[in-house]
């Protein structure tokens, strides 16, 4: 598969605290898959009213709870926990069960090891839930502002099939709460001559209402 390819994923996120659920939101809304394992009883009930991930109670750190989520059925297990040495041991565990991607939350001062072990380190103290996401699910969608409020800054690239590929901006039905606002280069704002090329990537405002619909635009 190459970047330009659509892929929806299965990502298991370990962790439902505030970044957890919402990476799972980010997630869901660009249409991958999300099985969110948390211990908490009451933020698996938060999540659940989201209706943005399947949720299943119990300790990720624990193999038999992280078995349950199937991380053999999945393409990214991202360890998302406020406990470092928790993520930790769930990545390790999820790669002895499968060959999965792992993705962890460090604090300030991470072992310089750890990239040795995992696929992806996530430093929410400086970035946040914006760039877990940009670690779990790249493939041609990049968040490039962290910005507060349901907006998204993204850098989206038209896949070869997409349903906007080769068309003219006043050609494509966009929804609102959505703007093209540059293309890559950098070379002009989006107008109603802009090409959406294949192959060629864009910087997009979208608000999350849509984010689902403009991916399948983008992404097919």
């Amino acid at each position: 598969m190459t970047d330009s390819e659509p892929h929806h994923l299965r990502v298991v996120v370990a962790g439902g605290g505030e970044m957890g659920l919402r990476t799972a939101e980010l997630l869901s809304d660009r249409g991958h898959d999300v099985v969110v394992v948390e211990a908490d009883p009451d933020r698996c009930a938060k999540i659940s009213e989201q209706y943005v991930a399947t949720v299943i109670e119990g300790d990720a750190s624990r193999p038999e709870t992280l078995r349950q989520a199937q991380p053999e059925r999945s393409d990214v297990v991202a360890a998302l926990t406020d406990d470092e040495t928790t993520n930790f041991a769930v990545c390790m565990a999820a790669q002895r069960m499968s060959q999965v991607r792992t993705v962890m939350r460090v604090g300030h001062t991470p072992d310089e090891l750890y990239t040795e072990f995992v696929d992806g380190l996530v430093f929410p103290e400086r970035l946040g839930s914006r760039a877990a996401v940009n670690e779990i699910a790249d493939g041609g969608v990049r968040t490039i502002e962290d910005i507060a409020g349901s907006v998204e800054v993204v850098e989206v690239e038209v896949a070869e099939d997409a349903p906007v590929a080769g068309k003219r901006l006043d050609e494509v039905r966009l929804p609102r709460g959505c703007l093209i606002i540059v293309d890559y280069q950098g070379d002009r704002i989006g107008g109603p001559d802009t090409v959406l090329e294949a192959g060629h990537r864009y910087v997009l405002a979208i608000e999350s209402p849509v984010a689902n619909e403009v991916m399948n635009l983008f992404r097919g």
